[in-house]
């Protein structure tokens, strides 16, 4: 389906998922990419970029090259500036700034600090924001600039970013941006407000657009995949780790493939619809990163692969004389590999019937005879219940006459060390009926599909596969308690007023806590006690005649998953609460003195290493006039003065990265903190508290970002 159509070769290595092609003249499209050495390199194979500002040129006309001297962590192109839409701008993120450098022009658009780091970058309109910005994912949170620099978007998420795209996830005509963060969950954003979750079993670690709702995805443990809004279509997983994603049409029938770059240099076109392998190649080295450009400006997209070493090939689509050759003998050999497997498999199935129905042919002769046949009206029953006693869930499974469970295997997503788990019983112990423990690492709704090995107990070669799927319940870690005398009551929770009848909050009980019998209701109060198996704390949630809910729990992120499912099942689109937590802002408290003091630190360290710098200067200037001069003697003396400065440097340069490293967790925790706030309001409410709460934390107003988490408002 491809054809190689160019290959070049970089002296240069190059840092994974930093490759992007940026149209910086308006002309000619720019291979561009990060180098382990701190610079940017930019490629134009048409013309040589004037050397000026931060840009120098290489040895050869096509190649230039930005020094940046510091870790470059992401780097993407795009159209920023409105008044320039024909020539991209390139914006480059390492852990500490972010640089938006024209090109063409040789030139800074902006250089801004960026507290948060910047993990990943995307540039595009997002929502109903007039103008395209470069957004940047860093530390827990969001941030979006304009080509002037200002940030008119910024919003927390919950933790640190990984991946960003920016796709029409609903098909109005304008983009959402999806975000993959470190805590396994794909979140998608409509300006500030999140719209749909998905999680997953790892850390996101790419992300790219297909077709308008449609996303690929890869993780950090070898999974990749593709969603179409919430709808995972297939996935798979490999041994090797994904370095890059990307989306290309290969047989020109307007769907792209996705096209994924491997950590042992393979690189695959897999099918939008199936994920089944439409085109592969091998490069010496891992990937890099892969981008399409119209690169040779003749009309037709080409897809563009780079090696960390520096290897770039470029393919195009086949014509359609030659795309039933282009895989030749791997792809006869592949047919026969699948061809010889799904007859082996049939064969085995076909000799399992055979010998099933001798055996049922002998039985009528020899009654006593140890037979593997189970009878014909067996049946799987699964049961799931909790135990205030325990720390986990149990799931029952049991079979309906004599025959025994021999082994039982439970596929689910976010639960086990893994996406599935096995289960064997003892030799000894084999019955119809096993308990499995269950225990659910976060709160979130699980499909669990099951599949037992049902047999004799005689039976020692065949078994009969039995399947079942089981719905495990958002808060299915809650355990209802009757007995309250013995359980103290939450000092912090919130309240909030809903226009709806108790018996819809009963409703909602029911559907996302795991009960033995449905909760029922006479009136119009409700109050109900549970306890986490997890952390053994309280929760109780009430509803009085006046229509007051309250969520008393002393643990402010479960508050608000709670929270934001009522709001849900409700369809209530804005919501206020009024919360209190008082441990959870004593806890903030002291990280944001934490944070003051990490500042300040770093203020001093900051000048202390321009004071040494300073020094040095001059001591080199003075060195170097004493050898001139034939001072030997002087000239010792000065170098052995600039080596003892020069190891203060270091050492201070070192403190401050610990410093750097301390301060971001704290940030981190901040905006963890912002986030919370968030959650526990719905709609517009949530979208005003994020942002009064980044307001009063710039300016350092302690007691209005307490009283804006509390009610809402400053």
């Amino acid at each position: 389906m491809l054809i190689p159509i160019f290959t070049l070769r970089f002296n240069q290595k190059i840092i994974p998922r930093t490759v992007t092609v940026g149209n910086y003249d308006g002309k000619q499209p720019s291979l561009t990419g990060a180098t382990s050495a701190g610079k940017v390199f930019v490629h134009n194979p048409k013309a040589s970029h004037q050397a000026g500002g931060r840009m120098q040129l290489g040895s050869t006309g096509e190649l230039s090259y930005l020094n940046i001297n510091q870790t470059i962590t992401a780097v993407c192109a795009g159209p920023l500036d409105p008044n320039k839409k024909d020539r991209d701008t390139l914006v480059i993120g390492t852990p500490t700034n972010v640089l938006a450098y024209d090109v063409n022009d040789n030139a800074d658009l902006f250089y801004k600090e960026a507290a948060d780091g910047a993990n990943a970058i995307t540039i595009g309109k997002l929502g109903d924001i007039a103008q395209p910005l470069a957004i940047v994912g860093g530390n827990c949170s969001l941030q979006g600039f304009d080509y002037e620099g200002n940030d008119p978007f910024w919003t927390v998420t919950g933790d640190n970013v990984c991946s960003l795209c920016l796709i029409d996830f609903k098909n109005q005509g304008k983009n959402h941006l999806v975000v993959g963060s470190e805590d396994f969950d794909i979140r998608v954003f409509d300006e500030d407000e999140i719209v749909s979750e998905m999680t997953e079993t790892d850390a996101i670690s790419c992300l790219c657009p297909m077709k308008r709702s449609t996303f690929g995805y890869a993780l950090t443990n070898g999974t990749v995949g593709v969603y179409d809004r919430t709808d995972r279509l297939w996935r798979i997983k490999s041994k090797n780790p994904v370095t890059c994603i990307c989306s290309y049409d290969l047989n020109n029938d307007g769907v792209p493939e996705l096209i994924t770059g491997w950590s042992n240099g393979k690189v695959d076109a897999r099918s939008d619809r199936t994920g089944e392998v439409i085109y592969k190649d091998t490069f010496s080295s891992a990937v890099a990163g892969i981008v399409t450009s119209e690169y040779r400006q003749d009309g037709k997209e080409q897809l563009i692969c780079c090696s960390i070493e520096g290897e770039v090939k470029g393919y195009q689509s086949a014509p359609t004389s030659l795309q039933g050759n282009l895989m030749g003998a791997n792809l006869d050999q592949d047919a026969i590999r699948d061809l010889s497997t799904r007859k082996q498999n049939l064969l085995l199935e076909l000799s399992n019937y055979s010998e099933n129905q001798r055996a049922a042919q002998t039985t009528a002769t020899f009654e006593n005879s140890q037979m593997d046949i189970i009878p014909a009206n067996t049946q799987l029953q699964s049961t799931l219940y909790a135990d205030a006693q325990d720390s986990f869930v149990t799931l029952l499974i049991s079979t309906t006459n004599g025959t025994v469970i021999r082994s039982v295997l439970i596929f689910a997503e976010g639960i086990f060390d893994g996406e599935s788990h096995v289960f064997h019983p003892k030799e000894n112990d084999l019955e119809g009926k096993v308990k499995i423990p269950i225990r659910p690492p976060k709160d979130i709704p699980v499909d669990l599909h099951v599949k037992a090995f049902i047999g004799n107990k005689q039976s020692v070669h065949q078994f009969h596969v039995f399947e079942l799927t089981r719905s495990l319940p958002r808060f299915s870690m809650y355990v209802l308690i009757k007995d309250t005398s013995s359980i103290t009551r939450p000092q912090s929770g919130v309240t909030f007023t809903v226009k709806e009848r108790v018996q819809r909050v009963v409703m909602w009980l029911n559907q996302n806590f795991l009960f033995d019998e449905d909760l029922t209701v006479s009136g119009n109060e409700l109050e109900v006690m549970l306890v986490c198996q997890r952390t053994k704390a309280p929760l109780v949630i009430s509803m009085d005649s006046n229509n007051l809910i309250s969520v008393l729990i002393d643990d402010m992120d479960t508050a608000g998953d709670i929270l934001q499912s009522l709001a849900s099942f409700l369809n209530i689109t804005d919501l206020n609460v009024q919360a209190h937590f008082p441990v959870e802002m004593s806890e903030l408290a002291d990280i944001l003195s934490k944070v003051d003091e990490y500042h300040s630190v770093r203020q001093k360290l900051t000048s202390d290493m321009a004071d040494h710098s300073n020094l040095i200067k001059g001591m080199v200037v003075r060195a170097e006039d004493a050898r001139l001069m034939d001072d030997l003697s002087s000239m010792k003396k000065y170098y052995m003065e600039l080596y003892d400065l020069n190891r203060d440097l270091i050492n201070g340069y070192k403190i401050r990265c610990n410093n750097h490293t301390e301060l971001l967790n704290y940030l981190k925790k901040v905006n963890q903190y912002i986030q919370k706030a968030g959650k526990l309001r719905v709609g517009k409410y949530k979208t005003q508290v994020i942002a009064d709460c980044r307001a009063a934390v710039k300016s350092n107003n302690v007691t209005s970002l307490f009283k804006i988490i509390k009610t809402g408002g400053s």
